[in-house]
């Protein structure tokens, strides 16, 4: 297990309870994500879940040159701050090169890397070099193991507030698929591991030009992310996704997201108190009989 750090006032791992990071995928009106940030705020607070919020002000890996990106970085920095500022909650946004990462560590309390960034040397440096925790999406394409290397590159230059998402991984064309054995693998790493339900049911590319989604199947996928012991979690929200400008498909009403919190915190609690009972698991006595 790792020592854990801080982000804003919420501890990341280390021991420390399952936290929420949640937001709009991407940027679209200072209204909506301070609405956002209030409601989830409010409610995970309510269910004793540290909370971060999370949006983006450039979504750089859109299907289409036409599809709506975000703000941009100037606006986009803006309104975090007043996310942060009148909501109370520390955010994260993500970061696509050295540049951008200067100008938002100034800003944001903690960087996050694209997946499909998650190898690039210098921007894994520059988002360490600004002092802000890090989080890094495990590429598609990359293996549990493998993301020691980007790891490696964030303690390069003497930081190691940093944890590793996994968002899953490519399977065929235009579909995920989860591998839950990725989340203790990657906690081996000695780094804090968050579990992505929503992306993880996203279906990148299927609607031709943007992505498709399942997300009806969201609340397994977390449920089982949590039994499986992730640090924290990862679900993108938006007060209407079918409307939303970014990820709708895979998208989760802000209002559906008091019971899959309420079944995530009995989940954890549950593996917790498995975890401390005395003894052998339940058909595992020294002695029993295989049923074959």
């Amino acid at each position: 297990m790792s020592a854990g750090f801080r982000i804003g006032d919420v501890k990341i791992g280390g021991g420390g309870p399952l936290f929420l990071i949640a937001g709009p995928c991407v940027i679209e009106s200072r209204e909506i994500c301070v609405r956002v940030a209030a409601e989830v705020s409010e409610l995970a607070a309510d269910m004793g879940v540290p909370y971060i919020f999370k949006s983006s002000y450039d979504k750089a890996n859109r299907s289409s040159v036409g599809s709506f990106r975000g703000p941009g970085l100037d606006e986009g920095l803006r309104i975090l701050e007043a996310v942060r500022t009148e909501c109370g909650v520390p955010v994260l946004t993500d970061v696509h090169s050295t540049a951008e990462a200067t100008s938002a560590g100034e800003v944001v309390d903690a960087l996050q890397i694209p997946a499909f960034l998650c190898r690039q040397t210098d921007l894994l440096v520059a988002a360490a070099r600004t002092g802000r925790p890090v989080n890094i999406k495990k590429g598609q394409f990359m293996a549990p193991w493998e993301m020691r290397g980007a790891i490696d590159k964030v303690r390069s230059a003497d930081h190691e507030d940093v944890m590793v998402t996994e968002r899953g991984s490519c399977f065929g064309y235009n579909n995920l698929v989860v591998d839950f054995r990725s989340l203790p693998l990657m906690q081996r790493l000695g780094v804090p591991v968050v579990f992505d339900g929503t992306h993880s049911v996203q279906r990148p590319g299927a609607l031709g030009n943007a992505s498709g989604g399942d997300r009806e199947l969201a609340p397994y996928l977390i449920r089982a992310g949590v039994a499986a012991g992730a640090d924290g979690l990862f679900i993108e929200v938006h007060p209407d996704p079918e409307a939303a400008l970014c990820d709708g498909p895979n998208a989760l009403a802000v209002s559906s997201l008091k019971g899959i919190l309420a079944t995530a915190v009995a989940v954890r609690r549950a593996v917790a108190n498995e975890l401390s009972a005395p003894g052998p698991p339940p058909g595992d006595e020294v002695g029993s009989e295989s049923s074959g």
